[in-house]
C-alpha cells in the first residue's frame, strides 16, 4: 500500500463507510473529533485527511487553519453538507486541497483521494529536488558552489516554507533582493503577491500613505482610496529593502503593524487586518546601529526570526567562475550571438579582482567583456586614467552618465570618509536619493 489516509468525522457510520472504501488501498486511521485528529497527527501524520466540516465542539475549519500554517501539512479534502458552497469556497481559500458535498458519490471520493495522494507524492519529490539543488549550489536564479553559499541556500530552503520573518544581511550588490524573491517563491504564500519597498528611497512624508494606504480625501490629491503596501501583500510577502535607512518614526510604525497584524489607512477610522510575511534586508550593521540608538532593538528582534548573511564576492572567489559563465550564457541569448568561450586566464584574473560592488559590479563587467569581444583590459578598466574623462569615449549616453555618476559619487564619498549623510549634504542631494544611487551603481562605501 502507498499512501495514508485519516478520516475525521463524528459519525461512526460515515467513518466506517469511508474506511471500507480505502482500507485495501491505503493505510487508514480514524478520528471522531478535532482533538482526536490532533493526537493521530502527532503519532503518524497521514498524506491525506478526509475532514468533516460540521462536528461537535471544534469544527473542521479550526483544524484546517492549524494545518495550513504547517509547511509539511497533509492534503485536506473537506466534506460539507449539500448546498454549502460558501463554506466549500472558504475551505479552499484556507488551504484545503479539495472538497466534496455530503452525501458524496463513492467514485468521486476515490478519484479525489487518489489525486490528493499523487499531489502529496509530487510535492515531496519537488521538496527533495529543491533541497538537493540548494545543497549543490543553486537556489532559483542564485548560484554558488562555495561552502558558505551552500549553507545560506540550505537555511533559506528550510525557512522558506515557514512563516518566520527573515532578515537578510549583506553588502550592496550581493543579491539580497533575489534571495528574498526566491524565499517567497518557495513559501506557502507563493500564490499571493511579493511586494518590495525600498525604504531608503521612501520620503518621510510619504511613508505612512505608501505603507498603510489612505482613504479618499485624506489629503489634497487623494481623489480615491488606495491600499498601502501591507494590504497589497496580504497573504503574501512584503520585502522591506534597506531597512537600516528608515527613520525612528517609520520604524515605530512598521513595528506596530507587524505586531498587531493590522493597519489603519491615512484618514481612516478602522483597522484593517493584514496577514503579511515580512522579509527585510540591509547592508548596515544593525547591532551597531542599535547601540548608537539609530535602530530599534524591538523591531530588530521582530524582523530577525531567521537571519541570513550573504557574503561578499571577495569572501567566495571560487564562485566567481560559475557566476561569470552564467552571465555569459545569459548574454549570448540577449545579444543573439555566440562569442568565443572565456579562457582560463580570463577566469583567473576575474576571480582575483576585489569586486567592491559584488555581483552587480561583476555582471556589468562581464557584459562589457562580452561587448568588447573578450578584451579583459577594456572590460576591467572602463575609466582608464590616461583618458582623463573616460565617459566621452562611450558611444552610449546612458553608460557615459553612469560612469560619470559612479566616479563622481565615489570620489565624494571618499572625501567624506564614506559618510552618506555628510556626502549628501555636501553635494546637495537628499540622503535617500544618494542611498538609492549608491545601490544602483554598486558603489562601496569602503
Amino acid at each position: 500500500m502507498t499512501g495514508s489516509l485519516l478520516i475525521v468525522d463524528d459519525e461512526p457510520a460515515a467513518r466506517f463507510a469511508a474506511a471500507k472504501v480505502f482500507e485495501s488501498l491505503y493505510t487508514v486511521a480514524e478520528a471522531d473529533s478535532v482533538e482526536q485528529a490532533r493526537q493521530r497527527l502527532r503519532q503518524s501524520p497521514p498524506d491525506v485527511i478526509l475532514l468533516d466540516y460540521t462536528m461537535p465542539g471544534e469544527d473542521g475549519m479550526v483544524l484546517l487553519a492549524e494545518l495550513a500554517a504547517s509547511p509539511a501539512s497533509p492534503a485536506v479534502i473537506m466534506l460539507t453538507a449539500y448546498g454549502s458552497e460558501r463554506i466549500a469556497v472558504e475551505a479552499i481559500k484556507s488551504g484545503a486541497y479539495d472538497y466534496l458535498p455530503k452525501p458524496y458519490d463513492i467514485d468521486e471520493l476515490r478519484v479525489a483521494v487518489a489525486r490528493a495522494i499523487e499531489h502529496q507524492s509530487l510535492r515531496r519529490e519537488l521538496a527533495d529536488l529543491r533541497t538537493r539543488l540548494s545543497g549543490e549550489g543553486q537556489f532559483g536564479r542564485m548560484v554558488g558552489e562555495s561552502a558558505v553559499m551552500r549553507a545560506v541556500f540550505l537555511a533559506a530552503e528550510r525557512v522558506a516554507e515557514t512563516d518566520l520573518p527573515v532578515l537578510i544581511l549583506g553588502e550592496s550588490g550581493t543579491g539580497k533582493d533575489l534571495l528574498a524573491q526566491e524565499i517567497h517563491a518557495r513559501s506557502l504564500r507563493a500564490r499571493a503577491r511579493f511586494i518590495a519597498v525600498n525604504c531608503a528611497a521612501l520620503p518621510e512624508n510619504l511613508v505612512e500613505s505608501e505603507l498603510f494606504g489612505y482613504e479618499k480625501g485624506a489629503f489634497t490629491g487623494a481623489l480615491a482610496a488606495r491600499a498601502g503596501k501591507f494590504e497589497q501583500a496580504h497573504q503574501g510577502t512584503l520585502f522591506l529593502d534597506e531597512i537600516g535607512d528608515m527613520t525612528a518614526a517609520t520604524q515605530a510604525k512598521i513595528l506596530r503593524a507587524a505586531e498587531s497584524g493590522a493597519v489603519e489607512r491615512l484618514g481612516g477610522a478602522r483597522s484593517i487586518g493584514v496577514d503579511t510575511r515580512l522579509i527585510a534586508a540591509t547592508n548596515q550593521n544593525l547591532e551597531a546601529a542599535i547601540k548608537e540608538g539609530k535602530f530599534r532593538q524591538d523591531l530588530y528582534f521582530r524582523l530577525a526570526g531567521m537571519t541570513l548573511s550573504l557574503p561578499p564576492l571577495r569572501q567566495r572567489p571560487e564562485d566567481i567562475p560559475l557566476l561569470v559563465e552564467r552571465f555569459w550564457q545569459s548574454l549570448t541569448q540577449k545579444y543573439r550571438r555566440d562569442p568565443p568561450p572565456l579562457t582560463p586566464e580570463t577566469h583567473r584574473k576575474l576571480a582575483a579582482q576585489p569586486w567592491p560592488g559584488n555581483i552587480r559590479q561583476l555582471r556589468s563587467t562581464v557584459e562589457r567583456l562580452f561587448v568588447f569581444g573578450g578584451d579583459l583590459a577594456a572590460a576591467l578598466d572602463p575609466a582608464p586614467a590616461a583618458a582623463g574623462e573616460p565617459y566621452f569615449s562611450e558611444p552610449s549616453y546612458r553608460e557615459a552618465r553612469r560612469l560619470f555618476e559612479a566616479e563622481y559619487l565615489t570620489r565624494k564619498l571618499r572625501e567624506n570618509g564614506g559618510n552618506v549623510t555628510r556626502t549628501a549634504a555636501a553635494i546637495g542631494l537628499e540622503r535617500q536619493s544618494l542611498q538609492e544611487k549608491i545601490r544602483q551603481l554598486g558603489i562601496s562605501r569602503d
